[in-house]
Formats: structure tokens, C-alpha cells, sequence
């Protein structure tokens, strides 16, 4: 089945390929064209088994019901970004929601601290690094569809934003308020790209044309987002989409993003070869800096065009 098609997408409806299309042309086509117009879409027959998601959802939903004492056994430190911790408590007044994650590395190896993934379920590690590996096999792809789509050799993005690959599980507990809190705010990924499965609860939403449109749940499907290291290295062709979460009043709403980001030290700006007689429309910055200034809200209007 072709679900993805040039001409009849509806306009309010997020991109969704098929990667099990013969026509594997077509397919890079479309990947180019949401990010392009976009910057997301829904891959179906991805290669990922759902036999493995399924295990993936399982392992992450039964660590984040183990008490909070076990939990803290692979806390957040405070100079670390690694780790569990509540990212927000609900908050009427600010109107945000409860908001707890984990984070850990998961590749490259010489990334990866086991300290901060979970020894309970025994299985997590086990299934997470299987997911690693397939999730890492579809980035790949996709990242070699984009730098063809721009023109250039097909390792060049992954050269600059495939460093290294962050796990980030969300779990959203039942809010009794959602028609006043959020969950996560409005926001763009600091990272490259980021691959992400959420459970069976919708809520993730997309602004486009001047509205908010909410993804729609596909069982299975990978989620991909275009985030601003590959705006920046695509001097804007590709668009970062700006996305936020909602929350659902009875049932529990998880999901599991892979960052796919440089490394700390990689000076990230346009390709050199998408640059013509005008200015670039960002200035190259290292990796570090860039998410220095973002995460404290600094502007970038004084570094780029």
C-alpha cells in the first residue's frame, strides 16, 4: 500500500510514507517533500518489528510504574543530562502538567553509561539496544534521502548530525484538567532529527499554516520530526517543526524519542555547497554553544542573517 502520494495529501494532515513501496525513488521523494514543507511525517513498514516496539513500550511502561525509590536508582544528577527526574509537576496557575522522563545514551558505546539506563525490568537493556540498533539503520536512511534531496553525497548529513543518539521516554500520567494544562510547551528539538513511538494515548500536535494540527495515532508508525541542526546544515529547506503535547484526563500518554544529534564539538552551519551569491542564512556554531544559548533562551539574531 502507497499511502504517501505528490498530489492529493490534505493539506491539514501530516505526511505519511510508506517505506515498503517498491519505488524507493518515490519514497525518498516524499521524505524531501514533507521535511521540506513540513519538517514531519509518519513512516508505516519502517523495518522496525512490532514485536520489538511492542517489548520497547513494555519494558518502559513498567519502569515508569516501579516506585519512586526505585526509580531514583537511576536519578538525574544535577550535572548531568542523563537520567530520571520530574521534568514538571501539575501546576494549575502556570497551567502545565505532570511531566516525568528518562534519558540515556544509546549509541555510540563509548556514550552509553549504564548507570543511568534501568536494571528493573531485567529485559531493558536488552530490548533497548536491539531497538538501537533497527532505529539506528532507519536514521540512516532517512539521512541519506535528505542529503541527496540537497544535492550532496549521501553521508554528508549523518557526517555532521549522526554523533550520537539519546533516548528520551516521556511519561504523561492522567491529568484532570486537560482543557487548561499541557503537556510539554511549544518547542523545535535542539538535536538533528528525532525519531519518535508513542503509545496507543494521541496528543502530539504540529503548528503549520497558522494552526496547531494534531498528529494523527497510527499503531506503529515512527514519527520523525526535522529539528534545527538539519535547518541549520540545509540553510533552511528543511524546516524544524514546532510541536507540544496534550494530555489525556484518564489514561497514562508515553512516548519514546531518539535524538539523533552531533557531537559537542562539531560546528554545525550551512553546507558550503548550498551557499550561491547570497549570505548564508546561519553562521556555523559549535555543537556545545548552540545548545548553551537555546536552552537559556538566548536570542540568535546577533549570530545569524
Amino acid at each position: 500500500m502507497v499511502v504517501e502520494r505528490d498530489q492529493d495529501i490534505p493539506s491539514s494532515r501530516v505526511p505519511i510514507i510508506d517505506l515498503s513501496n517498491p519505488d524507493q525513488e518515490l519514497v525518498a521523494r516524499a521524505v524531501v517533500k514533507a521535511s521540506e514543507e513540513w519538517g514531519v511525517f509518519q513512516l508505516i513498514n519502517h523495518g522496525i518489528t512490532t514485536e520489538l516496539i511492542q517489548r520497547l513500550h513494555d519494558v518502559g511502561r513498567r519502569f515508569f510504574e516501579l516506585s519512586e525509590a526505585e526509580k531514583k536508582d537511576v536519578a538525574k544528577l544535577d550535572d548531568s543530562r542523563e537520567g530520571y527526574a520530574r521534568r514538571y509537576t501539575l501546576d494549575l496557575e502556570k497551567r502545565i502538567g505532570t511531566v516525568d522522563q528518562l534519558f540515556h545514551n544509546v549509541w555510540p558505546p563509548s556514550a552509553v553509561n549504564y548507570s543511568y539506563w534501568p536494571k528493573n525490568p531485567q529485559d531493558y537493556r536488552e530490548v533497548n539496544e536491539e531497538y538501537t540498533r533497527q532505529v539506528k539503520m532507519l536514521s540512516e536512511k532517512i539521512m541519506e534521502w535528505l542529503s541527496v534531496g540537497l544535492g550532496l553525497r549521501r553521508e554528508a548529513i549523518n557526517e555532521v548530525v549522526g554523533g550520537e543518539y539519546l533516548l528520551n521516554v516521556n511519561y504523561y500520567p492522567p491529568c484532570p484538567h486537560p482543557d487548561v494544562i499541557e503537556g510539554l510547551d511549544a518547542h523545535t528539538d535542539i538535536s538533528g532529527l528525532t525519531l519518535l513511538l508513542t503509545n496507543e494515548i494521541p496528543g502530539l500536535q504540529v503548528f503549520k499554516d497558522d494552526q496547531w494540527i494534531d498528529v494523527e495515532y497510527i499503531p506503529f508508525a515512527v514519527i520523525v520530526n526535522i529539528s534545527d541542526q538539519i535547518l541549520r546544515i540545509s540553510n533552511g529547506k528543511y524546516k524544524s517543526v514546532l510541536h507540544k503535547t496534550t494530555v489525556d484526563k484518564e489514561k497514562t500518554r508515553m512516548s519514546w524519542a531518539v535524538l539523533v544529534r552531533p557531537t559537542n564539538d562539531m560546528v554545525v552551519g550551512p553546507f558550503t555547497e548550498l551557499i550561491g551569491d547570497d549570505p548564508p542564512k546561519f553562521k556555523s556554531m559549535v555543537y556545545k554553544d548552540y545548545i548553551y544559548r537555546k536552552v537559556r533562551n538566548l536570542p540568535f539574531v546577533d549570530l545569524d542573517s
